[in-house]
């Protein structure tokens, strides 16, 4: 059986090597803003765009369905994550267009919430592939696991953005061949 949550574990995968990356560039005294926001596209279109949408519109309503809070509990743990996930993001946002108009002061900010949101990231994934994805496991039938996974499939595949996760895997495959 194709099982859902593999999907999204292999996500996972280079949404770490992604973070690993942010820290990598938050530790060098160098600092070029244009691969700051190739990190920001990819967080945006892939980590959330992509792989956060697969878990908010299909697998988490699946959830509540079996019984799970959406405001309490894993699922809602989830959510309030990717909320604070995407406030680093917008403060990296916010931290670039400031550098970019000449104020260098704005590096530590930008600093920060690379690392605030890599640790985020990591600590999320862990509690997603270790606890939560495994509860999923546990509830869905084998259709419903089936239904969901050639959802993501369709969605991996580009069918709702015109943009496959294979893209998205190779520009953060790129940016670690800099970093690394």
């Amino acid at each position: 059986m194709n099982r859902a949550t593999h999907n999204l574990e292999n996500d996972h995968v280079f949404i770490l090597k992604l973070t690993e990356v942010m820290e990598k560039m938050a530790e060098r005294t160098e600092f070029d803003p244009v691969y700051v926001e190739e990190v920001i596209d990819l967080i945006r279109n892939f980590a959330d765009g992509l792989h956060h949408a697969k878990e908010e519109n299909l697998l988490f309503p699946l959830l509540v369905d079996k019984g799970f809070s959406n405001e309490n509990g894993p699922v809602g743990v989830m959510l309030m994550e990717h909320v604070q996930g995407r406030q680093y993001v917008k403060e990296m946002t916010d931290g670039v267009r400031i550098l970019k108009q000449g104020d260098f002061s704005a590096i530590s900010k930008i600093r920060e919430a690379m690392m605030g949101y890599a640790v985020l990231l990591q600590n999320h994934i862990g509690k997603e592939n270790n606890v939560l994805f495994r509860m999923a496991e546990n509830l869905m039938s084998a259709p419903e696991e089936e239904r969901l996974f050639q959802d993501f499939r369709r969605i991996d595949n580009g069918n709702d953005t015109g943009v496959s996760s294979a893209n998205y895997i190779d520009r953060v495959n790129k940016l670690a061949e800099i970093y690394f």
